[in-house]
């Protein structure tokens, strides 16, 4: 079912589109009556009786109708175009909202330039589909009916009805390119978002790019892509093109009726000079609706491709969110992990990332986790933050099912620092109070610096913590990026802290340095360190040795050595490596 219809937003909005279309016909009615004036003037002119007092009257009711129409206008806009943007300002809210709300899974499966042509192509069609395409679907039905009820009840019924013959053509034609439209724009939408991903992407990996020399291979690319949006965009207005002339041959052919006919019947005397004018006036007012017909059905058309595609978006289900079974009354947690059985796979892969995984972990223990890239780290930690749910085994924090704690609850008393540190285009101290900017003093953001040890390095920087990032952080380096983000995740003073291989980047002094710094607020907490580097996680109270999804060793530092196994085989490995390293 469609989140969003034309009808939900008329319904929700229609005292002020009411209104709207209120002023709006009142502008239709005084612009109506202009035609018959310039008529009675005409036949007045005529019969040579108008002298200069009647010029100054007719001149003033025409100073009083155009004052009226633009005092009317302005009403009609305010209300129905101000609704289009009353309209697309709650879309892009509740995008964003949905956008939020989704697993890390959907992000995974949809690009980034895709959800941002949702974000401005598709919200602005629709906009324009509930501001311009309302107005000119009332303007066109009021004057439409207006003018020929004008034309037949005042003028003459036959030049009326022959005028008239060419607009069941007129609405052939609109159903039938309607359709094409919609179709060709929806195919508009989509080479607009591949062509807005791949400059997105671009831009994202510019370094990269340019420490390859493939400068000239990206413009080409997107020349390509740019070139296919530019094909689809003309292959609509090849449509959209043709469309509109046609409606202004069929309404010539009204005016060529009007023109042969009219002046038989003037010259017979059956109708005025005047009552001619006025005919050839109201009928060239009724060409604007036949037009308006076009532009309605493109606008609609657009709007409605738009709003399919967003649709789409708002009736994604969320993979992760708290059920009907969810324990409300879990407020706090303390730390204590209990891993039973624990197998995991992802949807599309036939192998399993986590076989059989059994844990326990006391509450303000420090555990660490190593093992060959691929061998299943990440995807446990992932488990332990509810990014993917349990299915098969159970993960129980304090004694209660992973799956029942409040999810808000679950990610507020964990701390976590990823392999990939993502830090916003935001001052260093806002970055570090991101957990909660309003309520975090200077001094806690100034102690969890010093606790990553990275104080020393902001205090360089000629702004300090008011030094603004760029994005992604792109003015720091690895290492201190890093570390900002163990910042980020200090201050928090969560129950469980989760390093997730995020001490790689820094040397291995630096590294024992923060890791002393942490042993005090480790005690307090349950810590897990993932890394690929034995010196990080020696002084662990328990190291899990992961290999192809299953746990293939446990133990501290030193009986793990003695067993020979992999641990000690890494071990061996790195130590030569930093023998070759230092001589």
């Amino acid at each position: 079912m469609n989140k969003y219809t034309y009808i939900s937003f008329l319904k929700k909005y229609k005292w002020r589109y009411l209104l709207g279309v209120v002023w709006l016909i009142i502008v239709d009615g005084l612009q109506l009556i202009i035609p018959r004036l310039l008529g009675n003037i005409t036949d007045q002119i005529k019969l040579e009786t108008l002298d200069m007092s009647g010029i100054i009257n007719y001149s003033l009711i025409i100073i009083g109708l155009a004052l009226g129409t633009a005092f009317f206008r302005f009403l009609w806009r305010y209300f129905i175009f101000g609704t289009g943007r009353l309209i697309e300002k709650t879309l892009r809210e509740d995008f964003y909202e949905k956008l939020q709300s989704l697993s890390t899974k959907y992000f995974n499966n949809n690009k980034t330039g895709d959800l941002m042509a949702h974000a401005t192509n598709d919200i602005n069609a629709v906009r324009m589909a509930m501001g311009p395409g309302i107005v000119m679907l009332a303007d066109a039905l009021f004057l439409t009916i207006a003018t020929i009820g004008i034309l037949l009840f005042t003028i003459d019924l036959r030049l009326t009805i022959l005028a008239l013959i060419p607009l069941p053509f007129l609405s052939l034609v609109a159903v039938k390119f309607g359709k094409i439209i919609h179709s060709k724009y929806k195919k508009v939408q989509e080479s607009f978002s591949n062509m807005t991903d791949k400059a997105q992407e671009n831009f994202s990996g510019i370094r990269v790019v340019k420490a390859f020399s493939q400068e000239n291979e990206e413009i080409e690319k997107f020349a390509e892509s740019n070139y296919h949006n530019y094909q689809k965009n003309v292959d609509m207005i090849k449509y959209s093109g043709l469309f509109h002339p046609l409606v202004q041959l069929i309404s010539a052919f009204s005016f060529l009726i009007v023109i042969w006919y009219g002046g038989i019947l003037v010259v017979k005397g059956t109708i005025s000079l005047g009552d001619f004018v006025a005919f050839n006036s109201y009928l060239g007012m009724l060409t604007w609706p036949m037009m308006a017909l076009g532009f309605v059905i493109n606008r609609m058309q657009r709007g409605a491709a738009s709003l399919d595609r967003l649709n789409l978006i708002f009736n994604e289900k969320e993979d992760i969110y708290d059920d009907k079974n969810i324990n409300k009354n879990i407020k706090n947690i303390k730390g204590k992990i209990e891993i039973k059985n624990l197998s995991f796979k992802y949807k599309k892969e036939k192998e399993y990332a986590l076989k059989n995984i059994n844990m326990k972990i006391e509450a303000g223990e420090t555990i660490a986790i190593i093992g060959r890239t691929g061998s299943g780290k990440t995807t446990l930690i992932n488990l332990l933050l509810r990014i993917y749910n349990v299915k098969e085994g159970k993960i129980l924090i304090d004694d209660h099912h992973i799956n029942k704690i409040p999810l808000k609850v679950l990610r507020k008393n964990i701390g976590y620092v990823p392999q990939d540190n993502f830090l916003f285009s935001a001052s260093i101290s806002q970055n570090i109070a991101f957990d909660d900017p309003e309520n975090i003093d200077f001094s806690e953001i100034k102690t969890a610096a010093k606790n990553a040890q990275v104080y020393e390095n902001i205090i360089d920087f000629p702004d300090k913590f008011k030094t603004l990032l760029g994005e992604r952080g792109a003015n720091l380096s690895g290492g201190q990026k890093q570390r900002i983000s163990i910042a980020r995740a200090l201050i928090k003073k969560p129950k469980i802290l989760i390093l997730d291989d995020s001490l790689s980047a820094v040397d291995t002094h630096t590294e024992e340095m923060i890791l002393n710094n942490l042993k005090d607020i480790m005690q307090n907490r349950t810590s897990i360190i993932i890394s690929h580097r034995i010196s990080t996680i020696k002084d662990a109270d328990k190291i899990f040795v992961l290999d192809d999804g299953k746990i293939l060793e446990k133990g501290d530092h030193e009986s793990l050595l003695k067993n020979g196994n992999l641990y000690y085989e890494l071990y061996q490995k790195q130590q030569l490596e930093e023998k070759i390293a230092n001589s």
